[in-house]
């Protein structure tokens, strides 16, 4: 049970980091791309987009990022009794 149980807690954070981590990497290598072509090798350009990148997918899937980690304590909270034994 308690491995069940971590396995639906790693998915779960998996789920609710995905589209965050997706968006970064997707801006990330196109800043990379961008610096390559131009060479322009100015380590803090990637900040700034990235940041605002993830700022933007926050307030896209904000809502279902909280849904979806409120699902799972819901259902931790619902059988909580049978965890404990």
């Amino acid at each position: 049970m308690i491995i069940e149980l971590a396995q639906r807690a790693i998915m779960t954070v998996i789920f609710v980091a995905a589209p965050v981590l997706i968006l970064s990497l997707l801006v990330g290598l196109a800043v990379s791309i961008f610096q390559a072509t131009t060479q322009i090798q100015e380590q803090t350009l990637t900040f700034v987009p990235k940041i605002l990148a993830i700022l933007i997918g926050i307030v896209i899937f904000g809502s279902w990022m909280l849904r979806v980690l409120i699902e799972f304590t819901q259902g931790i909270y619902m059988n909580l009794n049978q965890y404990i034994r």
